[in-house]
């Protein structure tokens, strides 16, 4: 009993820091043994030609916004092409599109969710490079020259960009957590990319090769993950760009973020199931040290193992009394009451950030057990299920 909880703490303390701490020593000792890392040369005179796809739902309260955004993006003359499709729409959003003529607007009525929509579009992408950004996500000006600027290393086969959560001082716990959570993924994939590869790339901001694009099944959830790690499959690096980010505001509460995270989670367990190939380390060792590491564990058995250490601690303690196992239950009992108190919190709207963490992360890891059980005991669909967010 004492070996399984020890190791059930280890695989915890691994999932959600230790992966992170050891990415950063290696980091460090390759920077030491083959020196800093290179600067990526910009040549504006030599960007492969690029397409901006836009996929956008029922969103006219954005899209004026994001045209006028995408519209101010810095790209070599000739050599930029933006595509909005808007199929199923049933708001104003593909008119207010087609008053705008240096945009290619795809409509049909029928609405058959956002990887359809993508595969559609990419029917009329002949350039070089495309980048896939959301409606309700605004990109910084130089966003397309700095992901398309990686494309001049063959061994680049995809870019992901940053996303950023825009939250106010008065955030409640689900922009807070969002925000704080970007932010350490950002610094994990930072080091990913660094070492090898980025484990896949958030539907936000990330691009491909026109030419390594694969058409992803119709059911498929995480749609972007598993066009990004397709091609990541195929032994091409997906490269981390920070200086390319796209901001959007958090969810509407923690139930909606709830609802984000539960989908995400299943789509995390289908995504698995379909890229068994990863768990074979021969053809690409390091990205399937990351991939296990930065994924497999956080959609699969860390949340089980974090109920099981708990019931274990609680057993130990009733066994030996022991003083190190009571310490241990006092520190996650305290950890756990510090994610009611934010529960409580947030209900009566009541901002104490401290509590915004702890809550957070159970609300995370709740979302991964739902999710799991929703993959399979219902039918997963690629129709958008849009989260509500802050305006």
């Amino acid at each position: 009993m004492k070996i399984i909880l020890l190791l059930s703490l280890i695989i915890v303390f691994y999932t959600f820091a230790g992966y992170g701490i050891l990415l950063y020593i290696i980091i460090k000792v390759k920077r030491i043994v083959k020196g800093p890392k290179k600067a990526i040369v910009e040549d504006l005179d030599n960007l492969p030609t690029c397409t901006l796809v836009v996929a956008a739902y029922n969103e006219e309260f954005f899209i004026k916004d994001k045209i006028a955004n995408s519209l101010l993006l810095n790209y070599p003359a000739g050599r930029l092409k933006m595509i909005f499709i808007t199929d199923g729409s049933s708001d104003n959003t593909p008119g207010i599109i087609a008053a705008y003529p240096q945009i290619k607007l795809l409509h049909q009525p029928q609405r058959a969710g956002k990887i359809a929509a993508v595969h559609r579009a990419m029917d009329f992408v002949d350039t070089d490079a495309v980048v896939f950004t959301d409606a309700n996500t605004f990109l910084n000006k130089d966003a397309l020259i700095k992901i398309c600027r990686h494309y001049s290393d063959l061994t680049v086969g995809a870019v992901a960009g940053e996303k950023r959560v825009h939250f106010d001082e008065n955030a409640d716990a689900s922009a807070a957590g969002e925000g704080f959570y970007w932010k350490y993924e950002s610094a994990l994939k930072k080091w990913d990319s660094e070492l090898y590869s980025v484990v896949g790339a958030a539907g936000e901001l990330f691009s491909v090769r026109r030419s390594l694009y694969l058409p992803v099944d119709a059911d498929t959830v995480l749609d972007d993950f598993m066009i990004s790690m397709l091609i990541a499959e195929k032994g091409y690096r997906i490269v981390y760009e920070p200086e390319a980010y796209a901001t959007e505001t958090a969810s509407e509460n923690v139930s909606e973020e709830l609802k984000r995270k539960i989908r995400i989670a299943a789509g995390g367990i289908q995504s698995i199931l379909r890229l068994k190939s990863l768990f074979n380390p021969f053809p690409y060792p390091i990205l399937s040290f990351q991939y296990i590491s930065h994924r497999v564990l956080r959609w699969t058995v860390t949340p089980f193992l974090l109920i099981l250490t708990f019931v274990l601690n609680i057993a130990l303690v009733v066994e030996t009394n022991a003083t190190a196992w009571q310490l241990l239950l006092f520190a996650q009992v305290l950890f756990y009451l510090l994610a009611f108190f934010g529960y409580i919190m947030e209900k009566r709207q009541l901002r104490i950030k401290i509590l915004f963490i702890p809550y957070y992360f159970c609300v995370m890891n709740y979302a991964v057990l739902a999710g799991i059980v929703r993959y399979f005991t219902t039918t997963q669909s690629a129709v958008w299920e849009k989260a509500q967010r802050k305006q």
